[in-house]
This record gives C-alpha cells, structure tokens and sequence, in this order.
C-alpha cells in the first residue's frame, strides 16, 4: 500500500519540485495538491491521508495555524523559505522542516524519517559482487526484496547518499553509493562514464567525446573516465 500524500502550498513552483520528487520514490502517492490550507483542510475530510508536505507562509491561514487545528492529524513535513519558525515547528511535533529550495537529497532524508516514526527503513541497496551467471540484484524496499534485472537497467545515477536505478520497469532511489552498485555488477556489461553515472554498455547507441547516447537519453562522460570508457567503446 503506497504512503498516500498531500502537497500544500500556494507557490506552483513549489508544488512542482515536490511532486518531482515524490514521483522519484515508488512507494509514495499523490492524491492530492492544494494551493491553500483551507482547501487541505477540506479534502481532509473526504480523503485518507498518510502524509503532508506543508508550506508554512500561506494567505488566510498559514501552515502552522493548520497543523494546530487539525485533530488525530496525519504526519506533517513542514516546507518553507524561512528558518524563524523551526522551534515553534518542533513543538508540533511534526517530522521534519525543510528549507526551500529542497534538494532531493534533503528530501529523502524526510521520508527516511517518516519511515522510522513508522518503525519502517525506506530503500537500501547492500553490495554483493556478481557471482557466475547471476543476471540480477536485490534491493530493499520497506522490507520487501524487489529484484532488478540486469538487462533492465537503462542506467544509474548518483545522488550523494542515494542511488537512483532507472529501469525499463521504473525507477528504485536507495540509500547507499554507485560504487557499491557498481561492484555488485557484472564488469563486462557495465561501466562508469562519469562520477555519477553508470551505463549498460549495450543500451549505448552513440557516444562522442563528452557524452554516451541511451536512445534518446544523453548522459555526459566524465574527464577522468573518458580514456578508459573510449577504449572499452573502440576495443
């Protein structure tokens, strides 16, 4: 059952970068988006909600006036521009409070801390080098095993702590590192063009000398790794 969440803010800016982010985790959900808290307020009571992504400076009743009026309320990740409110915040009880602009890094982390208010782990990833003929890798998810296929994996990026895995399928953000993913996978299909990145050497299409192609994607290649990767290209 996917973690039902509500975005709360009068900026659509905001609500666009929130709902990127959301999107890039698998196990949220967005019912619903509001430009007002009287709105939330409403939707409220007609909707199940698990968690509230919640701007603070909104006109006619700010978020903290919200949280305060709300009973039996869901979880609350407060979203703002100003730190003056964080102490009044925390004595809400509330589960984290986010200084805009959001980073999907810092982003995480709040779900993270959902999670453990849960007594659940968001995504991790433990390495494990590829035995003979292995085709796949496990990652898990709120406890749960999912596996990826090798030859499903378009390619995997870095995101500081977090590593997203974009595949054929969808895509699966975990905590942990790409170099870790990296030595879980087979060394002959796969390789690293770029700190960041990592690539099925069969999904690439083009390459020049500062990016590889995947179909339409264009990924750039790293200066420290461009000699290695054009001679794995050429051989």
């Amino acid at each position: 059952m996917p973690v039902r969440c509500l975005i709360v803010d009068d900026e659509a800016p905001a609500i666009d970068l929130m709902r990127r982010h959301i999107n890039q985790i698998e196990d949220l959900s967005i019912i619903a988006e509001c430009n007002s808290a009287v709105k939330a307020f409403d939707l409220l009571k007609k909707e199940a909600v698990d968690l509230i992504f919640l701007d603070i400076q909104m006109p006619i009743l700010t978020g903290l006036d919200f949280v305060r009026a709300l009973k039996d309320a869901p979880k609350i990740v407060l979203t703002t521009a100003y730190r003056d409110y964080a102490v009044e915040a925390y004595d809400l009880d509330i589960v984290d409070y986010l200084l805009k602009p959001i980073s999907f890094d810092r982003f995480f982390k709040s779900v993270e801390r959902y999670y453990q208010r849960l007594g659940k782990t968001t995504a991790t990833f433990t390495s494990e080098p590829p035995s003979e003929n292995k085709q796949h890798f496990y990652v898990n998810i709120n406890k749960k095993n999912h596996k990826i296929i090798f030859s499903d994996i378009l390619y995997i990026e870095s995101l500081k702590d977090y590593v997203r895995i974009h595949t054929s399928r969808g895509k699966h953000t975990v905590k942990g590192n790409i170099g870790s993913i990296l030595h879980a996978l087979p060394a002959s299909d796969f390789t690293r063009i770029h700190r960041s990145y990592i690539v099925p050497k069969q999904q690439i299409t083009a390459f020049g000398a500062s990016e590889v192609e995947l179909g339409e994607i264009h990924l750039p290649i790293g200066p420290s790794y461009k000699d290695k990767l054009l001679k794995e290209l050429n051989s």
